[in-house]
């Protein structure tokens, strides 16, 4: 952001956080470069052959950086909302240097305004610059252990609802930024306020969208009733009324593991699954929610700095 694209309280903004702003577009810089060595290794000469060591650490390496790099990209949303609350909002308050912007024309939106737009780009920005660079390295290992598309942190990271959850941390740290008017407890209250909307939305995320239901008899295995990409939410055995019944329900009345007693009347099993396919879908409408979530409390943010310079 150049002092020819920003005016005003803008370019103060982005000038005053200078640093952290130019930190993102350096991490996404880096973390291509060893995305990219990564996967060159992992996919070099003899990589189709087994027991070749350099191909096989190079695909080692490149799974326990995209596995730590999840982890990492889940809490981006609450290091951006602090950081709003804390050294871009709160701290001018605390402080009173807040006013100094008010006796040069700008207006207290205004004022605000800024934080949020230089704020919103770059998390926005940055957010889909990780993301496109997580999902880089993760074509090469998805499917294995823990880097599922819909284990936490993968998911989050891979999709729009990481930017989504970005500016709903922008929004949260202005909100809070100002009701708390104390840096650290501002930052402390807004990472944790982020986290659990993040914890509550992810709780919620299977049942935005129907499961899928797969039927087999009780001799065959319950797994192949899905896809192998798909995500499991639930299984059991059921009846030849159609009523459903605890996978271990069996066992349970003959502790035996190798059949059913007759009088359960047991005649397959059933797996409620979602299939790959709800996955964007899921993003979509979990992105939106995060989006109305984070535009309510911008309302509320605007609406306070209204009534602070009345």
């Amino acid at each position: 952001m150049s002092g020819t694209m920003l005016k005003g309280p803008y370019w103060v903004a982005a000038r005053q956080h200078r640093h952290v702003l130019w930190a993102v577009p350096t991490v996404a810089a880096v973390a291509l470069v060893a995305v990219v060595a990564l996967r060159c290794w992992a996919e070099g000469p003899n990589s189709d052959q087994a027991g070749e060591a350099w191909p096989e650490n190079g695909y080692e390496l490149l799974r326990l950086l995209v596995g730590h790099a999840g982890t990492g990209l889940f809490f981006l949303p609450l290091l951006v909302g602090a950081f709003v609350a804390g050294p871009m909002t709160a701290r001018e308050l605390e402080s009173g240097t807040w006013r100094l912007a008010l006796t040069q024309s700008t207006t207290p939106r205004a004022w605000l305004g800024s934080k949020v737009l230089v704020a919103a780009v770059v998390s926005v920005l940055g957010a889909v610059a990780l993301t496109g660079v997580y999902r880089l390295g993760w074509a090469r290992v998805a499917g294995t252990h823990q880097l599922h598309w819909a284990d936490r942190g993968t998911y989050e990271a891979s999709g729009p609802v990481l930017a989504a959850y970005c500016l709903l941390g922008v929004a949260l740290g202005v909100l809070v930024g100002q009701l708390v008017r104390r840096t650290l407890v501002a930052m402390a209250l807004t990472g944790m306020l982020t986290s659990l909307v993040l914890l509550c939305l992810g709780a919620l995320r299977w049942s935005l969208l129907p499961v899928q239901t797969g039927t087999g008899p009780l001799e065959g295995n319950q797994l192949k009733l899905m896809p192998a990409s798909a995500l499991m939410m639930d299984t059991g055995l059921l009846t030849s009324t159609g009523e459903r019944l605890p996978e271990y329900a069996c066992f349970e009345q003959s502790h035996n593991r190798t059949g059913c007693p007759a009088d359960m009347d047991v005649t397959g099993w059933y797996v409620d699954f979602h299939p790959v396919s709800h996955y964007w879908p899921t993003q979509l409408i979990e992105s939106s929610l995060a989006l109305v979530l984070a535009g309510g409390a911008l309302f509320v943010a605007f609406r306070l700095v209204g009534a602070r310079r009345a």
